[in-house]
């Protein structure tokens, strides 16, 4: 006896009858995976399983979006359920129907369109293209294997934390090159006056305040990190009405 999905019949070279046919092109149409029963060597029995969307989903890739970043999906499933999966949550790029090994291929072929790969996993399947991702990321709550790989490991099972970690992401970004700012002005600035190179036009700044100058600038960088604690992480809430993708009967 054998169980899976389309991939297991091409391996036994079964044959679909029409009915089967029928149900499973519906299946697909209605973002449903259909996993086959085969005994004895003959097709007996499919079925239609699905997942429902969470409903955060749909506020994270917005959000995603908004922030200037385009969202892919690679995932095992058919091409039908991935992309009515994709439609519903308006993923720009859907990779389907990817065995484990293979993903790591996706991942580069997206990195060779000079485009930066950030890659959120919690399978034993994924530690390889996790890998090879300019930042991977993990659930928590995923396994050893995809926790030691990642560059972030994401405590909570909750996909907003991706759009928190963007977010946190750039605006420590922006503080550093405010704070290359503030201390490059010191070193631009204040040094050579400090050193005496408009003292022939009377210009001479007195080794006192140079030191406050470099207090200072020290003072100002640090202040402008501690700034980061009232960054905006906040996500706004996914509105009222917002469609959730339930498994329908496929017959």
């Amino acid at each position: 006896m054998y169980v899976g999905g389309p991939n297991l019949l091409t391996q036994l070279d079964s044959d679909v009858s029409d009915h089967l046919q029928r149900f499973a092109d519906e299946a697909g149409e209605n973002a449903q995976t259909v996993v086959y029963l085969v005994l004895e060597g003959e097709l007996i029995a499919a079925f239609a399983m699905a997942d429902v969307i969470r409903e955060e989903s749909y506020a994270v890739v917005d959000a995603l979006h908004d922030l200037g970043i385009e969202v892919a999906m690679l995932t095992g499933d058919s091409q039908d359920v991935a992309g009515a999966v994709a439609d519903e949550l308006g993923i720009d790029t859907v990779f389907a129907e990817v065995l484990p090994e293979d993903k790591d291929e996706k991942v580069q072929e997206l990195q060779d369109q000079g485009k930066l790969v950030g890659m959120v996993v919690d399978g034993v399947n994924d530690a390889s293209a996790l890998t090879r991702a300019d930042v991977g990321i993990a659930i928590g709550s995923g396994t050893d294997v995809a926790v030691q790989s990642a560059d972030v490991i994401l405590v909570q099972n909750n996909p907003m934390d991706v759009v928190r970690l963007v977010k946190l992401s750039k605006a420590s970004y922006r503080k550093m090159q405010e704070s290359i700012v503030w201390a490059a002005g010191y070193n631009v600035f204040a040094i050579p006056l400090a050193a005496g190179v408009l003292a022939p036009i009377g210009t001479l700044l007195s080794p006192a305040v140079g030191t406050l100058l470099l207090s200072l600038s020290t003072v100002i960088v640090a202040i402008n990190a501690q700034l980061l604690r009232r960054v905006d992480l906040s996500i706004p809430e996914l509105p009222s009405g917002t469609p959730a993708t339930e498994a329908q009967p496929a017959d």
